[in-house]
């Protein structure tokens, strides 16, 4: 099968990771593989596209000024025009809204992941509405988390044409393996015997780091720090928030970390204090290094670890979150207990043979309903 995955690629992040992880893992089933990656610059699209590339997987860079959006359009059609998928699927809101409708009308069945929504002002969930509306004339719509099934049937996504299908785990390349702890924190700076809680993420509001933050103040009598590993709009007005809460001295902003995944067992627990998410990757890279996991009760995650492997807590709530570190600083054997139940679980639940199966089922049912409609 001819596949052509359409993304406007992040510096990072796990969308990223999920259409990479797709894309490779289709090629390597034997699918012909293109991923058409979208900007406006192309040294910024490299990091993405590489790695693609070196493992087989044909990519295609569209490199348009910020409101190209008729050359965006007609490079697309061209490009979709010479390669003639079978399926394209698209990632995020500008392949959904720009070209989805555009594309289906060259008589090309259009598939859409929705990786989850983060709100926000009013500009930001207009472009939501917008990317929903997009979706009901989608052929299908997968989706990562139970709640997103509701949300696109209420929205007016015929429920025929929705998907969920969680997102999936695979271990690290032989050539990047993940580093063992005392390498891990050597690699970010950080003291070797230090209890330390790690923090992954963009650093925006729905990621709810700022109640991390806030949860501070609540544990001063633990010894510990933090590790925050990402950027973002928000950063700026954390470290000031930390200053004026007198923690700033606790944490350590390490910035962008590339292949960050590789790095997590320098933690002794991980926080994911989101306000929202769909399946997210970075507590699936928690699970598969075998750190105990604090995070909040959101989206997806319900889904992906239970209380029995994690601590859950409630978001936006940052004595409930600090009530959650506290647990594993405790009780590090039961904390211990639930990671190794988690990582468990990732392998039984999570692996990637049979996320790959299903993608590929929604691809052949999508191209066999175009086809008897034509």
């Amino acid at each position: 099968m001819v596949i052509v995955h359409l993304v406007e690629p992040a510096e990072y992040g796990g969308r990223e990771r999920v259409v990479q992880m797709l894309s490779q893992g289709l090629h390597s089933l034997g699918h012909e593989v293109h991923v058409i990656a979208v900007g406006s610059e192309a040294e910024a699209l490299e990091p993405f596209c590489s790695p693609l590339a070196d493992s087989g997987v044909r990519t295609h860079t569209v490199v348009v000024p910020p409101r190209g959006y008729t050359r965006e359009r007609a490079a697309i059609a061209d490009l979709c025009g010479r390669l003639r998928p079978e399926v394209v699927h698209t990632h995020g809101y500008r392949p959904d809204v720009m070209h989805g409708g555009g594309l289906q009308r060259l008589g090309l069945p259009v598939v859409t992941t929705v990786h989850g929504f983060t709100g926000g002002g009013w500009k930001n969930r207009f472009y939501e509405w917008l990317q929903i509306r997009a979706f009901r004339r989608f052929d299908a719509v997968v989706v990562v988390s139970r709640p997103l099934v509701d949300r696109m049937a209420r929205a007016g996504v015929p429920r025929t044409r929705i998907h969920a299908i969680p997102n999936a785990w695979r271990p690290s390349s032989p050539d990047v393996p993940p580093l063992e702890r005392v390498a891990a924190r050597a690699a970010l700076g950080i003291p070797r015997d230090d209890f330390v809680i790690g923090w992954v993420g963009r650093l925006s509001r729905e990621k709810g780091a700022d109640v991390l933050v806030r949860a501070l103040p609540h544990l001063r009598d633990v010894p510990l720090a933090v590790s925050v590993v990402g950027t973002g709009p928000e950063q700026s007005g954390l470290q000031a928030s930390a200053g004026r809460l007198g923690v700033d001295r606790r944490i350590l902003w390490h910035g962008a970390v590339p292949d960050a995944g590789r790095v997590f067992k320098a933690f002794d627990a991980f926080v994911l204090s989101s306000r929202t998410e769909g399946t997210p990757v970075v507590l699936l890279e928690a699970m598969a290094a075998g750190v105990p996991v604090v995070t909040t009760r959101v989206g997806g995650v319900p889904d992906v670890v239970s209380p029995a492997e994690a601590v859950l807590v409630r978001s936006d709530d940052p004595g409930g979150l600090a009530a959650g570190i506290r647990a594993v600083y405790d009780d590090p054997v039961a904390a211990r207990r639930r990671a190794s139940a988690a990582a468990a679980r990732l392998m039984r639940d999570f692996s990637v043979a049979p996320w790959l199966e299903r993608y590929e089922t929604v691809y052949a049912q999508v191209r066999q309903g175009v086809r008897a409609a034509a």
